[in-house]
């Protein structure tokens, strides 16, 4: 139900693509823009991202291209109509981490990304060297949770040195409290880390249908 209404929203707020050409992916657009593409019914469909393009919500703006031509456009999150069902996309603060071709069954099918995107470097990476990234993946999780834990840990003992609360339910007072610029440093590990995951489309500590 809840992602029946979901869908039907998002197709709501499609828009009729210009009929401009796919522009072509430059070395400078590795951090505001991305590219999947997958083929059905003799066409190539591609899906266009461009990160915080939505002037008036600051979301990821997507645009659908049928043999290099647009046919759609939509802010993310979104959902275009193609042969055989849907193309699903979500964003997170890391990027995309959903796209999916969902077909009338129910089967699901990732896109695949664009060789000169981050998306696309990274799955080269992983054929070229199954297991260092599979390394990478374990190593990334690992720091997800440690600075999580610690950013958490942290808070919790900020907020409960309110007097208010901390008579409602006493003070957390850690063994070691970490400088700010470590706190920083972990912040800014932790964001890393999540991208790398988030690159594999396995943002979450599992992998997510979005």
């Amino acid at each position: 139900m809840l992602t029946t209404y979901r869908r039907r929203r998002q197709l709501a707020r499609v828009e009729p693509g210009d009929g401009s050409a796919l522009p072509e992916l430059r070395v400078w657009h590795l951090f505001t823009r991305t590219r999947f593409g997958l083929d059905l019914e003799g066409h190539r469909f591609d899906v266009d991202v461009r990160y915080g393009a939505d002037p008036n919500t600051g979301h990821g703006v997507a645009r659908l291209y049928r043999d290099r031509v647009q046919v759609a456009r939509s802010r993310l999150p979104a959902t275009f109509v193609v042969p055989g069902g849907v193309v699903e996309l979500a964003e997170d603060e890391h990027g995309l981490k959903r796209v999916a071709h969902v077909a009338h069954d129910g089967t699901e099918r990732t896109l695949d990304p664009h060789p000169s995107t981050l998306e696309g470097r990274r799955a080269r990476f992983g054929r070229r060297f199954p297991v260092a990234s599979r390394g990478l993946g374990v190593l990334a999780v690992l720091l997800v949770v440690v600075c999580g834990a610690i950013e958490l840990a942290h808070a919790a003992q900020s907020v409960t040195r309110n007097p208010e609360i901390a008579a409602r339910i006493g003070t957390i007072t850690l063994p070691h409290t970490l400088s700010a610029g470590w706190l920083t440093a972990i912040g800014i590990v932790g964001a890393l880390t999540a991208t790398e995951r988030a690159l594999t489309l396995r943002g979450r500590l599992v992998g997510r249908r979005g």
